[in-house]
């Protein structure tokens, strides 16, 4: 039941457009792509859109998403799909120099690789 209710919000946010920003914030990052999100007494698990991380640099990129997303952060999710119960989105965190896109900076940060999906 809860995984079709996430693929209906997915498919719900898909129609109305990319440009739909969900906000929320962080719950727990969980692995380097991997984080739990919360938004209006609901939680969702969310893997970062277009980035991969080898599993040599998994500690590091978890460890740098925390220092980056410490709990209760607050983010901007622009979902891009789902698979098999996980939210796919781009995540963006706002600071006082703007949007930041969390995959991107993982891979500027040398801990992750482009997708060549996106």
């Amino acid at each position: 039941m809860r995984s079709w209710c996430l693929s209906a919000l997915t498919a719900l946010w898909l129609l109305l457009g990319p440009a739909q920003v969900m906000a929320a914030e962080v719950l727990q990052v969980r692995s380097g792509t991997l984080l739990q999100i919360g938004d209006h007494n609901r939680t969702y698990t969310v893997r970062l859109a277009c980035v991969a991380v080898a599993e040599s640099d998994e500690a590091l990129a978890s460890g740098w998403l925390r220092q980056q997303l410490p709990r209760r952060s607050k983010v901007n999710l622009r979902p891009r799909g789902s698979e098999d119960g996980v939210l796919i989105a781009s995540i963006e965190k706002q600071d006082q120099r703007g949007s930041l896109d969390m995959g991107s900076a993982l891979v500027e940060a040398g801990l992750a690789s482009a997708t060549p999906s996106c």
